[in-house]
């Protein structure tokens, strides 16, 4: 089940749980992540929603490049906003190790978007299995 098909609570809890495991989080971290992850989650659900139904009444377009911006701004504002508050809820370690977990995460998303890295990767695999398994 991918995470379009949960609903809002359901996304922030695995998240939750995720987050728990990577950074040992107390009782206490684990209820104000949880609710930062509801938010976070209720929002990317009704951003959804708004995109599903402009794309089903046929009134789908590219946006203006005054509409890019502001949706671009808008995110970056929610992100700075978030950065903020993980700072305040996680220990100076625990906040590092999270910067990192979100740096590769964002590196992840990027390689597939541009299909250079994992383009790259997969050839590197499939040379390094030929190897083993003794193909030229």
């Amino acid at each position: 089940m991918g995470l379009n098909l949960m609903t809002p609570d359901q996304t922030a809890t695995l998240r939750t749980k995720k987050m728990t495991l990577a950074l040992d989080l107390t009782e206490v971290q684990q209820k104000q992540i949880q609710t930062l992850n509801l938010e976070n989650a209720k929002t990317r659900e009704s951003s959804m929603e708004k995109r599903k139904s402009i794309k089903e009444n046929g009134e789908s377009k590219k946006p203006t490049p005054e509409e890019r911006y502001a949706m671009k701004n808008e995110r970056l504002d929610r992100m700075i906003a978030q950065k903020a508050e993980m700072k305040d809820i996680l220990s100076t370690e625990q906040y590092g190790k999270w910067e990192k977990m979100v740096q590769r995460r964002g590196k992840h998303r990027n390689g597939m978007k541009d299909g250079g890295n994992m383009a790259q990767w997969k050839g590197k695999h499939r040379k390094g299995m030929n190897e083993i398994h003794g193909i030229r």
